[in-house]
């Protein structure tokens, strides 16, 4: 009987866990899908590829000379 409790236990737990980053998991998409569709009020060169990540495309713009002054749009 100790054993069932213990799985039992074990298995709400995780569930928890799983409803909770798949929660947080949502959130992320959520905010990164507002963001993109805010971009009417950046220039063309500045503006990431779509489904591009934001940190990733901050990275490609420092790399570059031509499109360093694009990270203000970007804070």
């Amino acid at each position: 009987m100790k054993a069932e409790h213990v799985i039992l236990g074990i298995f709400i737990v995780l569930t928890i866990a799983l409803i909770a980053f798949s929660m947080f998991g949502y959130k992320i998409l959520i905010s990164q899908t507002k963001a993109s569709s805010n971009y009417s009020n950046i220039p063309e060169k500045c503006r990431p590829s779509d489904g591009q990540d934001i940190a990733s495309w901050k990275e490609h713009l420092s790399h570059h000379a031509e499109t360093e002054d694009c990270l203000q749009y970007f804070k």
